[in-house]
């Protein structure tokens, strides 16, 4: 009976995914996380069979891929599910933070190969201290391909002056009191990956606080449809970089509050290996608020009144219909003597 169960075990299995051969991860370095793509069933192997760092069964199964995220990056060694850390000092020190999905050996059969996705990311040490607003509009994505070799991006988020996408704006963000209700463009673009790979935004939302987990939020893009009739998407999903504009506004009875955050959620899409357009807008109903999965961008925009140049126009105002007054008291003075 022994040879008999151990004939078996050599016996060809029915694969439970199709598998694939899969020399290839997609890495975003966002703000917040660090998030890593590997084709669904590498080399046959279930999403329960790979574990980050060897740790944490934590795979998130989506449409074409395997997902991991390592969602603390506190700069300390043995962190979070495995993640170590490595302190770069210098003019502008660094921390390096490594991972790697690995295939579970215990359930090997003679069929599978052995995978190991060793990836990395490097954040200015500065940023991590300080968390500074204007470095979470930019994150890096790179792309680890073991036949077409390595892609590098930077994905930012960027204020546009108009509908032309053309010129953008300087950071930080002002916005007039005067102006509150204006047109704001938003671009969200990845240089230096091919064309193959597609921008998505999947939401945005605003919050008083540079917390995206903010309770106090305003929706303006859910599941990558326009909240309502004040947000319009013109190109999502299509290119290397996805565009929008919304109505800027403020926080009401929140008076002291002088800034506003605006945080999206998006990822970069291989179009050649998955559907990266979302469905028509019409034909889905929207929830109040969607539950953020992947890399979040924050921009700040500084909303500051022009009470100073209005108090010196009334001042001047004022001293002109004074010196009005007196030049008429003058003239009237005058006309009188003659007579």
């Amino acid at each position: 009976m022994a040879s008999v169960g151990a004939f078996l075990m050599l016996l060809p299995v029915a694969w439970t995914c199709s598998p694939q051969k899969a020399d290839y991860v997609m890495v975003s370095c966002f703000p917040n996380a660090i998030i890593a793509n590997v084709p669904e069933c590498p080399y046959g192997w279930e999403i329960e069979q790979l574990s980050l760092g060897g740790v944490c069964y934590s795979g998130i199964h989506s449409p074409g891929y395997y997902r991991f995220i390592i969602s603390d990056l506190t700069p300390k060694n043995n962190s979070y599910c495995g993640t170590q850390s490595e302190f770069m000092p210098g003019k502008d020190p660094k921390y390096i933070f490594y991972n790697s999905i690995v295939s579970n050996d215990t359930t090997l059969t003679v069929r599978n190969q052995p995978v190991n996705y060793t990836f990395s990311c490097v954040y200015r040490a500065a940023y991590l201290v300080n968390n500074a607003v204007f470095s979470q509009r930019v994150a890096t994505v790179y792309v680890n391909n073991g036949s077409l070799g390595t892609f590098r991006s930077q994905l930012s988020m960027n204020v546009f002056t108009n509908s032309k996408f053309l010129y953008a704006k300087d950071a930080p963000y002002v916005i007039d009191t005067s102006e509150i209700g204006s047109e704001v463009f938003m671009g969200i673009e990845a240089k230096g990956l091919s064309n193959r790979f597609k921008v998505v935004i999947n939401n945005c939302w605003a919050t008083p606080t540079p917390y995206s987990t903010d309770k106090k939020r305003w929706s303006l893009i859910i599941n990558s449809c326009s909240s309502d009739n004040t947000v319009t998407i013109f190109e999502n999903a299509k290119d290397s970089r996805s565009m929008f504009k919304f109505n800027s506004f403020r926080f009401q009875r929140l008076e002291k509050v002088s800034t506003v955050w605006l945080h999206c959620e998006v990822q970069v899409c291989d179009g050649e290996r998955l559907v990266c357009q979302p469905g028509p807008c019409s034909a889905r109903s929207l929830p109040s608020e969607a539950e953020p999965s992947g890399g979040i961008l924050t921009a700040e925009f500084q909303i500051k009144g022009n009470g100073s140049s209005n108090n010196g126009h009334i001042k001047g105002t004022s001293l002109f219909i004074l010196l009005l007054v007196l030049i008429n008291t003058c003239c009237d003075l005058v006309n009188g003597s003659r007579i």
